[in-house]
């Protein structure tokens, strides 16, 4: 039988700041998916990115339920994965705001998928969408890679890490 004590707290209980702020001694990077579905390309910037399995590889990408730019990447039924240096911090808040036209003015090119490959970005990963999970208040998108490349290996990411963006140091 499970410990009461183990049982995170629920409804008026749980502490829905807390529990970010706890989340938040986590570092993560911080990646734009874009997709184009009808010629028309749409993107957003997002934390939840995860490396899954290598064999077959596949990625799994993490929409919140309200975003409106997800249902057109999940439509086209492709998404490309562009993970921003640490020099992209205002191409991240550029595909983080919600409407308008985020690629007027962006340099991008087609990948394999048709779904934009970001300039300047470290590294890019298109995927087929191979399976799509709800969950709580996001979805869980699994990516089946069909191209990758790293485009500026010697740049540092853009990280997240309590609530704030920084970049990587190495170590001593």
């Amino acid at each position: 039988m499970a410990d009461d004590a183990a049982t995170p707290p629920t409804g008026t209980d749980f502490d829905a700041r807390a529990f970010r702020t706890a989340m938040g001694q986590f570092s993560t990077g911080i990646v734009v998916a874009t997709g184009c579905l009808d010629g028309q390309p749409a993107g957003f910037a997002a934390q939840s990115f995860v490396s899954l399995s290598l064999d077959p590889p596949l990625i799994a990408l993490c929409p919140g339920k309200t975003s409106t730019s997800w249902p057109k990447l999940r439509d086209s039924g492709h998404f490309c994965i562009n993970i921003l240096s640490d020099e992209q911090k205002p191409l991240c808040d550029h595909f983080a705001m919600s409407g308008g036209d985020k690629f007027a003015d962006l340099t991008w090119r087609e990948g394999v998928s048709g779904s934009p490959v970001l300039a300047d970005v470290l590294a890019y990963v298109d995927c087929k969408l191979e399976a799509e999970h709800e969950v709580g208040d996001h979805t869980i998108a699994v990516g089946r890679v069909l191209d990758f490349k790293i485009l500026a290996a010697e740049d540092s990411p853009l990280l997240f890490f309590r609530g704030g963006y920084g970049k990587f140091e190495a170590l001593g």
